[in-house]
């Protein structure tokens, strides 16, 4: 920063004009005065001409210049409004859905057996209360589930049963579908299937919780099993399988304790059917805790006993199983080989109870799986609930279908 510079207290500032210059107000008051005493006032002559006279002249001629006023004109009447018309509705961009198909299709009510349906409404009812269960309350009335691989398609529901749906209480089945191991033709498809018994009050959790152990467990040793299933060892399929199961039942009942539950309140039972991704092998592994089903639907023709010789498929409900986590001993079996159009379904005894019982339900399902091709997601759904009087358990199935070439 420039610090002024120091001025003499006498001395002018140089930015501050001296009083005589170029100023003439700023004179000696005295010479001031003496000038207005010699000035003397000038009245105008009247001889000479006054500079206004020009300009009132102007505002007279102004005045006198304006144009006579205009006759008044009459306003002719405003014309009538055109009538409405809507304006053409503009197309849409492409044709409407009713346009090219008609009515959308709708399929209903699922079909049922005998002259009259069950009593029971085909839909979702009464629903469990956040405050009572909230597992429960989350538990959704229905799933759908599918994949894809190469030859083999697979699709899966479950839905609650129409006496769960009365009284409001959730779905105990549950569903897994689900690839283990590696990618490429050393994975594994797993399909399972776990029914929570009726009366262990935390059941729909231990089905939930079936199913998620035994993939974590099996994909563990999916490599093992990859190779079992190519050479068709049995004994070491059985072998295997069961200490993964024993697992499952030991890491179940630690669950409940954790939440501080009775493990007997998680019962549930578990089936499941491992794939091979490769479709050069042809076996499937088998391995069940407990009761359900298992059908191969093999052109047109039903086998109701591929896993349970023992049962006469007369379609008796038998409430007494072997089930997890108490059950920890695994059945296993080595199914195949299979073949071209089989259709090979997983289930619930919510099914292969009516199944076995209902010859109207078996040409059904026949009539809408053995067709050679997969049905659509929904409309699996819609088939799976073909409805028979008496049977209102939770209904679960995961089926594959085997491609024809």
């Amino acid at each position: 920063m420039r610090h002024p510079e120091a001025t003499h207290p006498d001395t002018p500032h140089p930015d501050t004009p001296h009083p005589d210059a170029r100023h003439p107000d700023a004179r000696h008051p005295e010479t001031f005065r003496h000038d207005l005493r010699r000035a003397e006032p000038r009245w105008p002559d009247a001889r000479e001409p006054d500079p206004l006279d020009a300009t009132w002249q102007s505002v007279d001629q102004f005045f006198n210049d304006q144009p006579e006023p205009l006759a008044p004109v009459t306003a002719a009447d405003p014309p009538s409004p055109a009538p409405y018309e809507p304006a053409a509705p503009t197309p849409p961009p492409f044709p409407r859905p009713a346009a090219r198909i008609g009515a959308v299709p709708v399929l209903g009510d699922p079909y049922h057996s005998g002259p009259k349906p069950p009593l029971y409404a085909p839909e979702p009812r009464e629903l469990p209360s956040v405050r009572d269960d909230p597992t429960a309350a989350l538990t959704p009335d229905m799933v759908v589930d599918g994949a894809g691989y190469g030859a083999l398609t697979v699709r899966a529901a479950s839905v609650r049963g129409d006496s769960h749906r009365y009284q409001g209480e959730p779905r105990q089945d549950s569903l897994a579908v689900v690839r283990l191991g590696p990618a490429g033709p050393d994975g594994l498809l797993l399909l399972a299937v776990a029914d929570g018994v009726g009366s262990a009050a935390r059941s729909h959790i231990g089905s939930q919780e079936a199913c998620r152990l035994a993939a974590m467990e099996l994909d563990g040793v999916a490599a093992e099993l990859s190779g079992i299933l190519r050479s068709g060892d049995r004994t070491g399929f059985a072998a295997l399988v069961d200490t993964a199961v024993g697992r499952v039942a030991t890491l179940l009942a630690h669950r409940a304790r954790e939440h501080g539950d009775d493990p007997a309140a998680y019962a549930t039972t578990l089936r499941a059917l491992l794939v091979p991704l490769d479709p050069r092998v042809r076996t499937r592994g088998f391995l069940a805790v407990g009761d359900g089903g298992t059908a191969l639907l093999r052109a047109g023709e039903w086998n109701l006993s591929l896993t349970d010789p023992e049962h006469d498929g007369d379609g008796m409900i038998d409430t007494r199983t072997a089930a997890l986590p108490h059950g920890h001993r695994a059945r296993a079996l080595l199914l195949g080989p299979a073949l071209p159009g089989d259709v090979l379904v997983l289930c619930t005894d919510g099914l292969s109870t009516p199944l076995a019982g209902e010859a109207g339900m078996r040409d059904f399902l026949a009539s809408g799986w053995g067709r050679g091709a997969a049905p659509a997601p929904a409309d699996f759904l819609w088939q799976l609930q073909y409805r028979v009087k008496s049977y209102d358990d939770d209904r679960t199935a995961v089926v594959l279908w085997e491609a024809v070439p």
